[in-house]
């Protein structure tokens, strides 16, 4: 073992980039600043199905200061074929293209671009522009449209479908003595990051141009504007260097990054647009989903049937498709599993990934299900996740490279003190409020992806990173110059990264947890390669005191190379350089998936989630007081930037247990509630104490530097233990989520 292996990895350590953020030096996509820039404005549709019919825009045109007004009656040159137009994380179907015709696909959809000198120009224009529609039938609500779900067709890339039946669901779950089955709503919950999606195009002249965007994947944001516009990758480098939080929002290139291209192709000028909060809502959200789940067992508590059903809404263009049920044929032994997904088309825009992506809807129902099935059967909720501990993925048969639940139950029930909960609803008080406790089991899938990075060693001892990832507030700056300076022995402020840039090394985007493993395992992989270059040069100086070293012999640290057993016999990075003439080294490292690997097994992060609610008897309103979140994730590279994930996690299952929900009025199809004021998210005062536990889980398969990733374990089965702990505390079972005040004092009392 290294003697500077635990100098910088593992270590709590603040974020490298935070002084520039809480300063505001750090340039986000819509404040970098462009010599004679123009403005964008989108207008968007009042209707949600029909089509244009007139387009007046002469009051607009007059306003001072408007350079042009596109529509799709002059809407810039772009492709043609629907591949053109997908994007590395599309699902099947056709991509939208914004202005592609007089169509109106959905209530908010735009239908024209003001372009002026000032954005105030291009937003008062915009507000002249009288459009005239021939307005046809729509539905925007899932409950109506149930009937006509199906099985997609084509399958979403990356999201395996619901694995075929195991035994005989139905057949077991007649004869199981103890059996439920429960329907679930998860209503739309919408992105809103504190960062509203902009995106400023730089003209350089001759078609080339530098765009500064918001978006999770710089690489995959070029490909869609190179591809869209047919430029040459080369004419295209795309910046993302900070982004104000997406988790999955940013997945797919968003309406304005078109807008902006389009627009400064067309004018051969700087261009910027930004959508207002309002537009927000249409460009991502989570989709509706009603589920059904069954579960029967035995009266010792083991599970003899799973039954888990689920029709999610989608748009009438795209098939948008997540691994809602799945989980229910993993999470725990059974032999005997049912499990089905459908969509049903309205007449919204196309859903998008929104943190933990179909786990956190159907972990939800089955973790809120199998509570219920514990009080039927009279057993500890806790003890009945333990009595059903699955072994191994069930659906695929294949191993875990390592599941350390048990000791997240036994290390987040210590914490919390489940001993000393009382068995039955409603026997817990403080005061006049009903205190209850929850919990619930998380799980989310641990993936490395193809990545590639470059370690850049100087002359003076200091050392560059670089990787095309992206940093959405997750620390990916800190984690990946830590683990460079981990491999040379340097101080973090020797170590420099670079990210968020479409002309660095391959990275895919920053989604699903993957990017600490597989990017942080690509700069470990350069740095590895760049010790090796550099030993080769150190034992080929004359009267070189490492040239009988071998490899696994020497250490890099303190600007100096040296051998580990006798740290006197060694050179400096400066005097190797200079002999071989050089004023700095670069080697390149790359990652993929072992395919042979994942023949036999597979990967997930795992978790405990402990909840305290308390609810006032009379008014119905819960408080949060407590969450516990004990967490299984390999090796932790941050411990501080860590927890930080999962508290963030936690708070967004917080927001979707009590207060997360797009409200739409049907006879319109028009989102009402489109701000902050009415779309309800968790303040300071509705969060209270947050533990979080780090349960040590040393895995050597599932990436090269032993990491899992944390950005969705924190909110898969949060909701369902506040859910839980809600039961508890009164009685009441609430299964349409957010649970609102109404909620519960309209519930039955089932205890």
């Amino acid at each position: 073992m290294s003697s500077i292996e635990q100098l910088h990895v593992g270590r709590p350590t603040s974020r490298v980039d935070g002084r520039l953020k809480v300063t505001g030096q750090a340039q986000y996509a819509a404040e970098y600043p462009a010599d004679d820039l123009l403005y964008g404005y989108i207008v968007d549709s009042t209707i949600a199905a029909g089509r244009i019919v007139s387009i007046d825009l002469a009051a607009a045109q007059r306003m001072p200061g408007v350079v042009e007004i596109f529509t799709h009656e002059n809407r810039g040159k772009a492709a043609w074929l629907d591949r053109k137009w997908r994007d590395e994380v599309a699902p099947p179907g056709h991509p939208f293209r914004p202005l592609h015709s007089d169509r109106i696909l959905f209530n908010g959809q735009p239908v024209a671009l003001v372009l002026a000198e000032t954005f105030e120009a291009a937003r008062d224009a915009a507000s002249l522009i009288r459009v005239a529609y021939d307005v046809d039938p729509h539905c925007t609500e899932l409950e109506r449209k149930r009937s006509e779900a199906y099985v997609p067709p084509k399958k979403r890339s990356g999201i395996p479908p619901p694995p075929d039946p195991r035994g005989n669901a139905e057949q077991a779950f007649a004869d199981a003595p103890v059996k439920i089955s429960r329907d679930y709503r998860v209503n739309p919950e919408h992105h809103n990051p504190m960062e509203m999606f902009g995106s400023t195009c730089v003209y350089e002249g001759d078609g080339k141009l530098t765009i500064y965007d918001k978006t999770q994947g710089s690489q995959n944001a070029q490909g869609y504007v190179t591809s869209v516009f047919g430029l040459g990758s080369d004419d295209v480098r795309l910046v993302n260097h900070y982004v104000g939080g997406a988790f999955g929002s940013g997945l797919r290139p968003q309406q304005q990054l078109f807008f902006a291209v389009m627009a400064s192709l067309e004018l051969k000028r700087s261009v910027r647009v930004t959508l207002t909060r309002a537009q927000m809502f249409h460009i991502g959200y989570r989709p509706d989903t009603y589920q059904m789940v069954s579960l029967a067992a035995d009266r010792d508590g083991r599970l003899q049937s799973i039954m888990h059903d689920a029709v999610a809404a989608t748009s009438h263009y795209e098939d948008y498709q997540e691994a809602v049920v799945n989980w229910s044929g993993m999470m725990y032994h059974c032999d005997n599993v049912k499990l089905t997904y459908q969509l049903a088309k309205l007449d919204t825009a196309t859903p998008c990934d929104m943190r933990a992506p179909g786990a956190v809807i159907g972990v939800t129902a089955l973790e809120c299900a199998l509570d219920e099935l514990s009080y039927e059967l009279g057993i500890d909720p806790l003890e009945l996740r333990r009595i059903n501990f699955a072994e191994k993925d069930e659906n695929t048969n294949k191993e875990f490279t390592s599941k350390a639940l048990m000791e997240c139950y036994r290390a987040g029930a210590a914490a919390f003190g489940w001993e000393r909960r009382a068995p039955k609803p409603r026997d817990m008080k403080d005061g006049r409020e009903l205190v209850g406790w929850g919990v619930s089991t998380g799980m989310w899938d641990a993936f490395l992806q193809k990545a590639q990075a470059s370690a850049t060693l100087k002359d003076d001892g200091t050392l560059e990173v670089a990787t095309a990832a992206s940093d959405i507030g997750t620390g990916t700056w800190t984690i990946l110059t830590q683990i460079g300076a981990e491999a040379f022995g340097l101080p973090l402020d020797d170590v420099k990264a670079q990210i968020g840039d479409s002309s660095l090394p391959m990275s895919p985007v920053e989604g699903g947890s993957w990017t600490a493993a597989s990017n942080g395992s690509a700069v470990q992989a350069a740095c590895d390669a760049l010790k090796q270059s550099l030993f080769k040069l150190a034992s080929k100086m004359a009267n070189s005191p490492l040239a009988d070293a071998r490899l696994e012999e020497i250490e890099v640290r303190d600007r100096r190379i040296f051998r580990k057993d006798d740290p006197a016999r060694g050179l400096a990075i400066a005097e190797i350089m200079h002999a071989a003439e050089l004023h700095e080294l670069t080697e390149q490292g790359k990652v993929s998936p072992s395919l042979i690997q994942m023949m036999k097994y597979i990967s997930y992060t795992h978790s405990a989630v402990f909840a305290e609610v308390h609810v006032d008897e009379d008014l119905g309103v819960v408080r949060v007081t407590r969450v516990v979140c004990a967490a299984a994730a390999g090796k932790i590279l941050n411990p501080k930037t860590a927890r930080s994930q999962i508290l963030g996690g936690v708070v967004m299952g917080i927001g979707m247990a009590l207060h997360e929900e797009g409200m739409t009025d049907h006879r319109l199809g028009k989102i009402m509630n489109a701000n902050f004021g009415e779309y309800h998210i968790p303040a300071h005062a509705d969060i209270a104490d947050i533990e979080v536990i780090f349960v040590d889980e040393k895995d050597d398969k599932v990436s090269p530097i032993g990491v899992k990733g944390l950005g969705e374990i924190g909110i898969v089965g949060a909701a369902a233990a506040v859910a839980n702990a809600i039961y508890h505390a009164t009685g009441k079972r609430v299964r349409d989520f957010p649970i609102t005040i109404d909620k519960i004092l309209n519930a039955p009392l089932l205890s």
